[in-house]
Order: structure tokens, then sequence, then C-alpha cells
């Protein structure tokens, strides 16, 4: 913003929307009125079938018995370790309670497995003694494949053996069926008016949460306390809620789409899952929030005009720091916004407050956030390739690139592409690991740098399930980057005549599709393992070069 007078502006529009939220939206939001959300095309019955959500603090407490009992016979039974197998909202939330709060006093050890990478998949398999190992199948629909085919893989490397696991779905879903026919230990049967990425504090979170040892009931207590202020639009939490979607609403309407979160790399877990939220939400009919996460600090004058802030943090060096961070910002003429955020005792709430913040963001942009669009078009262009495969046809050569000069020409033109205000998606078909996670964060800094640019990164195909939704429906202001590479090691989906590697190359391959069906700016890169410096090298000079 180039003076106060904008500044001004800008908070006073948040401010009245504040006010319209906590005098008429929130208590309509609490009393499922519909007709909040006007939607392109309609869609106020899918609302209707998707505000369980909201009542989540009080509807689970009566099932945390059933949950406990759960864990205690796990534990009894001598597994030492859980390996959940999901996708999207179904392991966001897990992965954040495994490595904010995990690992309390008997706890069982987590590994999120939401790849279908199988140099992942296999290394995850040989990081611990598979009898000892649970599984637990997560799923709303039944129908994803990612978790449908990880639970066929385990299926057969356990010989069968249902009681290593569990399944966490819908009621009627085909994995509650898998689950009765295979003698699954357990299945839970969740509320099926509750969308993937608004279920944290249900049956998809609690199970696993509990699992590592999680205070389940203090979780739902911090929960509830916030949704009984918020139901009467009363207090600090439903003030929070109010500016936060105040503060992204007004953000997006003056050309400030990129919220830029700010927060300490250890609670960094709670930023994917804002990620998903915020970005499937919102992200659709040309418009949303794209959210950067984990983004390195840049100088306040290098950053463009299109970006909020966000900070979360506690009390403390990192906290005041951030706090320190945001002074810069704002005296710079961002649009700034501080919440606190402790994960010991605030993660309840917090999953809460930026759900509701996340829906009356949608009521002012005018969209559906309960629904996912363009999601099922990626989908559908991966079972296309995967047919093509199984009749015969080769995987294309177009992409593969080890020669440094080709791929810089390749990588120019594609930077020369960009335009003031656009985004650049990294897309990693790749295994998540610190190898690559440290790949990933050079490439970053390097475009960031360059271009000054918001740089995202997701690993495929789970970014599928988050960001995915805006890259495909949101604005059209992306750059892609979508690397992958060969695989050393493949494992075959049992039952389903294609490897691992095979389905994560036609998910890179039919995301391909539906970005240049919209004509984004993307360009792919497909190397050996070993040639991915190649890619840094050749990426170097094309930047250097525009």
């Amino acid at each position: 913003m180039s003076d106060l007078a904008e500044q001004r502006r800008f908070e006073d529009r948040v401010a009245r929307r504040v006010q319209e939220a906590r005098s008429d939206l929130i208590p309509r939001l609490f009393a499922r009125d519909v007709t909040l959300f006007q939607a392109e095309g309609g869609g106020t019955k899918e609302v209707a079938d998707r505000l369980g959500w909201l009542d989540l603090p009080t509807t689970m407490a009566p099932r945390l018995r059933e949950v406990l009992d759960f864990v205690a016979e796990v534990r009894a039974a001598g597994f030492r370790r859980v390996l959940l197998l999901g996708m999207g909202g179904s392991s966001l939330a897990p992965d954040v309670f495994g490595r904010l709060l995990g690992c309390g006093p008997g706890a069982l050890g987590l590994t999120v497995l939401d790849t279908t990478d199988p140099g992942a998949i296999l290394a995850a398999e040989a990081a611990g003694d598979l009898g000892s190992t649970f599984f637990l199948v997560s799923s709303k629909s039944g129908g994803t494949v990612e978790p449908n085919a990880l639970a066929a893989y385990f299926l057969e490397r356990t010989r069968g053996n249902g009681a290593q696991f569990a399944a966490i779905t819908d009621p009627g879903s085909s994995l509650a069926a898998l689950a009765a026919a295979r003698g699954f230990r357990r299945a839970f049967l969740n509320p099926p008016d509750i969308g993937g990425r608004y279920s944290a504090l249900s049956l998809f979170g609690l199970v696993p949460a509990a699992l590592v040892g999680v205070d389940v009931a203090g979780l739902l207590a911090g929960a509830r306390r916030v949704r009984e202020e918020c139901a009467e639009s009363d207090g600090m939490p439903a003030q929070r809620a109010a500016r936060l979607a105040a503060f992204l609403a007004t953000g997006v309407d003056e050309g400030r789409d990129k919220l830029t979160l700010l927060m300490p790399p250890e609670t960094e877990p709670f930023g994917a899952w804002i990620e998903q939220l915020v970005a499937e939400s919102t992200g659709k009919h040309g418009t949303g929030v794209l959210p950067v996460v984990g983004e390195p600090v840049r100088d306040p004058a290098a950053y463009g005009s299109d970006r909020v802030f966000v900070a979360l943090a506690s009390a403390g060096d990192a906290g005041a720091a951030l706090q320190r961070t945001l002074s810069l910002l704002s005296k710079a003429g961002h649009p700034v916004l501080s919440l606190p955020f402790d994960p010991a005792t605030d993660l309840g709430g917090a999953f809460l407050e930026w759900e509701i913040a996340t829906a009356l963001t949608g009521v002012w942009l005018r969209l559906n956030p309960f629904d996912q669009p363009n999601v099922a078009e990626s989908k559908a262009n991966t079972d296309a390739v995967l047919a093509r495969f199984a009749r015969g046809e080769a995987p294309p050569a177009e992409g593969m690139a080890a020669d440094r000069g080709a791929l810089a020409a390749r990588l120019t033109a594609w930077r020369r592409a960009l335009r003031p205000g656009d985004y650049v998606a990294l897309l990693a078909y790749l295994a998540p690991n610190p190898a690559h996670d440290a790949l990933l964060g050079r490439l970053r800094a390097a475009i960031g740098d360059a271009t000054g640019a918001a740089v995202t990164i997701g690993y495929g195909p789970r970014f599928l399930h988050s960001t995915g939704q805006l890259h495909k429906g949101g604005p059209a202001s992306g750059a892609f980057l979508q690397v992958e590479t060969t695989d050393a090691r493949d494992a075959a989906v049992p039952g389903a005549g294609y490897t691992f590697g095979r389905l994560k190359l036609a998910q890179a391959l039919g995301d391909l599709a539906a970005l240049e069906g919209r004509k984004r700016n993307v360009v792919r890169v497909r190397l050996a393992e070993g040639d991915l410096p190649v890619l840094e090298a050749a990426l170097a000079d094309a930047l250097g070069a525009a």
C-alpha cells in the first residue's frame, strides 16, 4: 500500500466486515442458514450436508470412551507404531497431532503415508517391524485411490491380518464394507455431514490423536469453549475468527490474494493443514486465497502488493521475532495480522476458529467453501492415463531432460512468461524426505529472490487434495514447475494391474493435462533421481538469463 490513507481504508473495510460477521453472519452460520452461501450454480444442498463440523466439540465427546478403549486395546496387543494410510483432510490433521503434540506416555509412533511414491512406501515399510505395526485406513468416501492402494498393499504384506487394521470412514462406504469383509479390528463410522478438510475434530482426527498420546478430552474442551463463545458471537474467539475472515476477503478484493503465514518452523505442520483448508475451500470460480507456508522471510520492500501476512506464534523468542517482522512489514505498507498460537493449549480452538473464518471468507467471496469442483478432473485424467497404460501405450518421453542447456532453455521460456502478481507452485512428484525438502527449499529461494513472486511447494499427489483445487479453479495467476523422478524401486498395487510408480506418473500426467487445458504457464521436468542437481543448475541459468 502506497500511503497511510490506503492502509486506513483497508482497515476500515476490515472493521466493517468484522461488525457484519459478529452481528449477522456468525449467528446465521451457527443457525445453519444455508442461504449464506449463494455460490455460483447454487449448491445449498451440499452446504446443508456439510455443516456438522460446527457441533463437533460437543457431538464427539460421547465418542471418546469408544476411542480410548480402542487405543488401550491396540497398545495391549503389542503394537508400537501406526501407519496412517490417508490423503488430504484425513491425513493432514493427524500429521499435525503427531508432529506437534504426540509422544505422550504410552504413545505409539505415527507415520502418515499420503503418497504414491514407491520409494517412500517401501521406506515406511522398512522403518519398523510389520508385526508390531498397526494400520489406520482413513477415507471419508472410501473410494479415494491412494488410501485404497496403500491398504491393498499392506493387507498383502501382512497376509491379510485384519486385526492389524482399523478404518475411519463414512457409514455405508466401500471402505466400511472392506473392513467388515477383511475382519478389521475396528471400523469407526464418522458423522457423514462433515467434509474432509473440516474433520480435524472428528474421528478422523481424534482416533490418530489418541493413539499418539494427545489429551483428546482436553483438545475438545478447548474447542468447546471457542464454540460456545462463537455461537454467541461474543468474546475473543469470535473476534479473531471474524477479523481473520474479513482480513482475507478484503485482501482478495484489494488484489492481495496471497496469504503469507509467518510461524516458527516447528509449528509449520499446522500451516500445511491451514493451506488445504483455505486453498481448497476458496480456490474456485476464478477467485481464491493462496496460502504460502514456510517461505523464507524477505526484506519488506521485496514483496509485491499481492500479499497479506498472518503471524501465528506464542510468547517467547520466536513470537517476539515474528512481531518485529510484522512491524517492519506494516511500516512498509503491507496488511498484517497477529494471532496467538500455542499448540499445547490452543490447538483444538485454533482448528475451529480457522474453519469458521474460512467459511465466512466464502460468504464474502460468494462461493461454496464446502465443495471442490475441480479436484475430480485430475482424478478422471489419472484414470484415463492408467487406461492408456493398460492398453500398452508407453509413457510420453516429453519432460525427460538431463541436458542442462536444453532444460535451461525451457525454464527460461517459462520464467519469461511469469507476470507481475503471479505465484509459482513447485509440484514435486518425489518421495517426501529431508533431501528433497532441502532441494525444493533451494529452488523456492532462488525463484523468489529472482522474481519476487510468492512460491509454494507441494508434494504430489498430496497437493492434488489441497492446493490443486485452487491451481485449477482459482485465479489464472499460477506458474507451475512440475518435477518428477523415475523410480529406482517400484511396487505393485495388488489387484490393480499397475504399480505405484505408474500410478504416480499417471497422477502427474493427469494434473498436467488439467493445467494445460486451462492454458496455465506450466513446464514438466522428469529426471532420474541422480540428475536432480541438473535441474537446480539449469534453473539458476534460466533465472540469470531471464
